[in-house]
Order: structure tokens, then C-alpha cells, then sequence
């Protein structure tokens, strides 16, 4: 069986820690930032976890 090859949209949207856990970027930052608070800016600016119910779906998108 060939080897699998890694999706290219979830390749852009995730990425792994070193400790191997998987992060995001916030959703609500794209556009229509001028009426969102600046603290809620920040907030959205970080990176966050992905849920662990999601998390092995998006492994075996990654090929990991």
C-alpha cells in the first residue's frame, strides 16, 4: 500500500507542539475587527488547543 499523503488544507490550519499536541488559530479575526474590542483582539490572536474529541481526526489528516 502506498503511504498516505498528508492533507494540504489541515497542514495549513494545525500545526504540532513539541510536547505533540496539536494547535490552532482563533476563528472571528479575519475581517470586521473595527467594532471587536482590542482585549478581544488579543485574545483571539492567540493560539489555542485543538479538543481532544477532534484531535485524532486531524492526526490522521496530518499523516501522523
Amino acid at each position: 500500500m502506498p503511504k498516505m499523503k498528508t492533507h494540504r488544507g489541515a497542514a495549513a490550519r494545525f500545526k504540532v507542539t513539541g510536547t505533540g499536541k496539536l494547535r490552532r488559530r482563533q476563528q472571528n479575526r479575519g475581517h470586521l475587527m473595527e467594532h471587536k474590542s482590542s482585549v478581544r483582539a488579543r485574545r483571539l490572536g492567540r493560539e489555542a488547543d485543538v479538543s481532544k474529541v477532534d484531535a485524532p481526526r486531524i492526526r490522521r489528516l496530518l499523516g501522523l
